[in-house]
């Protein structure tokens, strides 16, 4: 399979597709856990912890199964339609979040917050869920299966970027909007303080809504410019990517059909099993590492929390790159064989955490980002790469929400789990009785490592044609 060689113009072209919808894809990010900050920012008082976990239980849920619609749905609106609605949607949700907040603090409105919350942050979660799908199902016709690797490395930035906005952004912007401001501020508050009104007399927690909300409406003035479902839509001939196809003549199918086609595919469905243990590992350090670092205090850990975002986003941008151009470049655009590398690398640093949170807490921090490297590599590889790899451009959006599914299952799974065996209680034992924590985490990375194994040689089959749909040796697009 030759690796293709495109023209200036069209890698140019594709780039003005990509930047903007991985920006958009950032910000749904940070109007997503924007919520885990408001918590932090609103207190008990108005929001309390047992709240707090039906509102996030609740979106979690709704978003999981509504791929079972967005999926299919972008498979037949396009995903350039898709990205719209669902980043149109979220901005609109968000910023009624934020216009609940300023009622309740500045017009005396007597609401409850709760149920204002759990309804608007479900029907923001549901929008959220066309994000992915629409990514991956644009990006199908643009690159060739011996370029998505590199897609890949983009996914994995566009996460880890999303994932440093939501987080310090998020917590630059309480700590710029408070009524009484610190007298030092950080980088990020510095730039918040000085775009957003301040020194008002009370706590503005509605600018962590309004200002994602600002952010999406931006891009999506320019997606709405310049985004293209593919090259054709530009001005530029669409190419044979080289993928195989659910079905024989390559054509979309009913969600009924693409489920069984994926539960039936012997590469895909382990797909799914490994991407339930990245739901687990992934967010099973991305939410509990903060809290154990501030119950055994943050001066004595690897990174303190209030940098938490940039230490994901370092490590997931790494972990994407050396993710996309291994399995390129190493293993000829085969995806098991980074995902089983980088799953045996979370099982070592998994028992690596285990034996050292009692002892030299720089161990522990540092496994906990090689984790975090690892894990948003992997994800970035599988989910956004080998479902169009396996299911075809037709029916990407229902393949990578049935996948994505499977991700947001391992995720409830580990909340249930983990909140149940970490410790409360004596501050001086507290890093030993959270031993239970890596060692859960530590099979699920070990049966993650045995699917890649069983998947590891797979390549996609090449889907047979008829000619006229095919566009040979000479589009000039491609060049010798």
């Amino acid at each position: 399979m030759d690796y293709p060689k495109h023209s200036a113009e069209y890698r140019f072209r594709r780039a003005l597709n990509w930047v903007p919808m991985g920006l958009a894809y950032a910000f749904l990010y940070m109007g997503r856990y924007n919520l885990t900050v408001a918590k932090s920012a609103l207190g008990d008082t108005l929001m309390t912890k047992a709240q707090f976990g039906t509102i996030f239980a609740v979106g979690a849920w709704v978003y999981g199964f509504s791929f079972l619609a967005s999926g299919p749905l972008t498979d037949k609106l396009g995903g350039r339609n898709a990205m719209l609605v669902g980043t149109g949607g979220a901005l609109i949700v968000n910023a009624i979040m934020g216009l609940a907040l300023y009622g309740m603090g500045n017009w005396g409105w007597n609401i409850s917050l709760f149920w204002m919350f759990t309804i608007l942050y479900a029907v923001n979660m549901h929008f959220q869920s066309y994000g992915a799908v629409a990514i991956v199902t644009v990006k199908a016709p643009w690159f060739h299966v011996r370029e998505r690797g590199t897609f890949s490395t983009m996914f994995g930035i566009m996460i880890s970027m999303g994932i440093l906005f939501a987080f310090d952004w998020g917590f630059a912007i309480v700590e710029a909007t408070r009524a009484a401001l610190p007298a030092t501020l950080g980088v990020w508050a510095s730039v918040a303080h000085f775009f957003l009104p301040s020194n008002t007399g009370v706590n503005q927690n509605w600018w962590l809504f309004f200002a994602p909300a600002f952010l999406m409406a931006v891009t999506w003035v320019v997606m709405y410019k310049y985004l293209c479902d593919s090259p054709s839509e530009a001005g530029f001939k669409d190419f044979d990517t080289g993928e195989e196809a659910l079905s024989h003549d390559g054509k979309r199918l009913p969600v009924m059909q693409v489920f069984k086609k994926i539960v039936t595919h012997p590469v895909l469905i382990v797909v799914c099993g490994i991407e339930f243990c990245s739901g687990i590992l992934r967010n099973g350090i991305m939410h509990w590492y903060p809290l154990f670092a501030a119950e055994v205090g943050f001066k004595k850990t690897f990174w303190v929390p209030q940098n938490w975002g940039m230490v994901l986003f370092l490590a997931g941008v790494t972990g994407a790159i050396l993710t996309g151009w291994g399995s390129d470049r190493l293993f000829q655009s085969r995806r098991a064989p980074m995902a089983g590398v980088l799953y045996g690398v979370m099982a070592l640093c998994a028992v690596l955490l285990a034996f050292t949170l009692d002892g030299n807490l720089w161990w522990a921090g540092g496994a906990v980002i090689v984790m975090s490297m690892a894990v948003i590599g992997v994800h970035g590889i599988l989910s956004g790469t080998s479902t169009t790899d396996f299911g075809g451009a037709k029916n990407a959006g229902a393949a990578v929400g049935i996948v994505d599914g499977m991700v947001y299952l391992g995720t409830g799974l580990q909340s249930v789990i983990i909140g149940s065996i970490t410790p409360t209680g004596d501050a001086a034992k507290i890093a030993s009785n959270w031993f239970w924590w890596p060692i859960f985490l530590v099979p699920f990375a070990l049966i993650g490592f045995a699917l890649s194994l069983k998947i590891w040689h797979a390549v996609p089959k090449k889907r047979q044609a008829p000619a006229a749909q095919l566009v040979k040796g000479k589009d000039p697009e491609l060049q010798p």
